[in-house]
């Protein structure tokens, strides 16, 4: 149902916004809560790539997003850089990232959407090398205090989820 799948859309928006905006004013069992709940509208929402593409390139994408992902992260935890210089040009490249997607949707070009699709996942390969890396001197800084490891896990798991989209549409083989 279209009008179903737009609600859990806007609520997944609501939720990373809210969960974002409240994490140190929220108590540890409501951030945990509101973190759930947005990894259960991502599940659902994601259900529907399994109509899109086909079972064998979804599991060969994910296991690709998945090294990716995990060489980044030793990257980002081993490396002696300070990669907070580059946190700003990445967030900017996101936005023209999300800017062009939107674009995207009017022009129904596909070589637009395949270079917004390599460039995102350059962006989010620097992300996740970066956010291990806040995570890693937030860690060093504060300990568990507060609702850090949820905020944390949050920026990893929108890291991951939208390198394994970016790669789809590149490496992912559609259903006829």
């Amino acid at each position: 149902n279209p009008a179903t799948f737009l609600i859990v859309i806007i609520l997944q928006f609501g939720l990373v916004i809210f969960l974002s905006a409240r994490i140190t004013k929220l108590s540890a069992n409501a951030a945990r809560a509101a973190f759930m709940a947005y990894a259960v509208t991502i599940g659902i929402t994601l259900s529907a790539i399994f109509l899109a593409y086909t079972s064998t390139s979804i599991m060969r994408v994910f296991f690709i997003t998945g090294s990716m992902f995990l060489i980044m992260a030793i990257v980002g935890y081993l490396t002696k850089m300070d990669l907070s210089k580059f946190g700003g040009i990445l967030l900017m490249g996101l936005v023209g990232v999300i800017i062009a997607t939107i674009v995207n949707i009017f022009l129904q070009s596909n070589g637009l959407q395949l270079a917004v699709s390599y460039i995102g996942v350059a962006i989010f390969l620097g992300l996740t090398a970066y956010d291990i890396q806040k995570i890693k001197k937030l860690y060093a800084q504060f300990g568990s205090a507060g609702n850090l490891a949820v905020l944390g896990a949050l920026s990893l798991y929108l890291d991951f989820l939208n390198l394994f989209l970016f790669l789809l549409r590149i490496f992912g083989s559609g259903r006829d």
